[in-house]
């Protein structure tokens, strides 16, 4: 017999959605910045709030480092070493140039030292010194850089050293940096705040973050700035306002106040007229379906992971859902089984499809349940 799917569009479902108006909300076009690239997304979502060249291949000076502390924060994680643990600088290291924490060959200096020297002081030195620390050498370190990229689904980015220093065909994109900070926010929570951190003192030597928008902004707590003359001026900035995180990219600006004005344009821009909604929490009953030849009659559906959905401020109430679910569902149904698709829909467009799953098991019932069900199925 063949399986049918029926379609119900559901107003006021479970009281999250409603109809009561239907007009398009004022949004301008998102603010002129003077950058070769930008993106702004929502950390919860992904959610592409506004872009410009976001897949464009740059050089991503000193944002090189946020590749840099995944894979360190993904060896501490992983227990290959410990933020006690200390490293001795080599000569390599301490010949770096560029930006420093000013450490000293053959010393022996923590790990999370080194690590408060690359995020707040955006040292080179300490960046090298990590990197021959887990990889042996800064070039397999790299390859370790390239490997987490391509897990990530960073298809625009290759790695040639742990620094940025610019170097032949060492690139990445606003896009792939978005993926990245996103991954260490939802990864890393516990380090990532580190990246709030306005100031560090190592060997009587006090430096300042040089994100200029963790003292413009409060809700700014991240996350890297950068520069060569081919990179131009960057930043990687992150914000948090309630329960909604922006994350802006910036590439590529003519100076220190452009990179820095641009993204708290775009953030400012974000929060204005975009907002973020928990829609479901995991585990919470959306729905139910009937569940043929099975020992329970329904089966609660909802969602393993708490679901949002990012969209224009002011939009929620026009949200409409729409259920697609077939109409002879088959025991036995385990839990976490996708069993229908909901569509949320605004002004007649799909902005966004999520599977519903079954919330327990729905095992094969008796001889007589499945008798009496294969006879209905038939009338049905």
């Amino acid at each position: 017999m063949p399986i049918r799917f029926f379609k119900v569009l559901i107003f006021s479902f479970l009281f999250l959605f409603s109809t009561l108006s239907l007009a398009q909300k004022p949004m301008p076009t998102a603010p002129i910045i003077g950058a070769k690239s930008y993106l702004v997304i929502d950390s919860k979502t992904g959610y592409e709030i506004a872009a410009f060249n976001a897949d464009l291949p740059l050089a991503p000076a000193s944002l090189t480092k946020i590749m840099t502390t995944y894979v360190i924060f993904k060896s501490l994680k992983q227990g290959q070493i410990s933020l006690e643990e200390e490293v001795i600088v080599s000569e390599k290291a301490w010949r770096t140039k560029g930006s420093r924490m000013f450490i000293e060959v053959g010393k022996k200096v923590k790990v999370k030292d080194l690590l408060m020297g690359i995020i707040v002081q955006s040292g080179n030195d300490a960046s090298v010194a990590l990197a021959e620390h887990i990889a042996g050498s800064e070039s397999v370190f790299a390859e370790l850089m390239n490997q987490y990229a391509a897990a990530l689904g960073m298809n625009s980015s290759i790695f040639q050293n742990s620094t940025g220093l610019p170097a032949k065909n060492h690139i990445t994109s606003a896009h792939d940096l978005a993926i990245l900070t996103r991954a260490i926010v939802e990864e890393f929570p516990e380090y990532y705040k580190w990246h709030a951190i306005r100031d560090f003192t190592f060997n009587k030597i006090k430096q300042n973050n040089r994100n200029d928008l963790l003292w413009r902004d409060e809700t700014v707590d991240g996350v890297k700035t950068g520069y060569t003359e081919a990179a131009g001026y960057c930043l990687v900035a992150s914000a948090k306002r309630k329960d909604m995180r922006i994350i802006t990219i910036v590439l590529g600006t003519s100076s220190n106040k452009a990179r820095s004005d641009g993204s708290q344009a775009l953030i400012n821009y974000a929060y204005r007229f975009f907002e973020t909604k928990l829609l479901f929490k995991a585990g919470q009953k959306v729905s139910e379906a009937r569940i043929w030849k099975s020992k329970n009659l329904y089966s609660s559906l909802g969602v393993l992971e708490d679901l949002y959905i990012t969209l224009n401020r002011g939009s929620y109430d026009d949200l409409q859902s729409q259920l697609e679910i077939s109409s002879a569902i088959m025991a036995p149904i385990v839990a976490g089984q996708p069993v229908a698709n909901l569509s949320l829909i605004l002004d007649g467009e799909e902005i966004l499809v999520a599977p519903l799953r079954a919330l327990e098991n729905n095992p094969l019932g008796t001889f007589w349940q499945r008798t009496k069900d294969t006879i209905n199925l038939w009338f049905e």
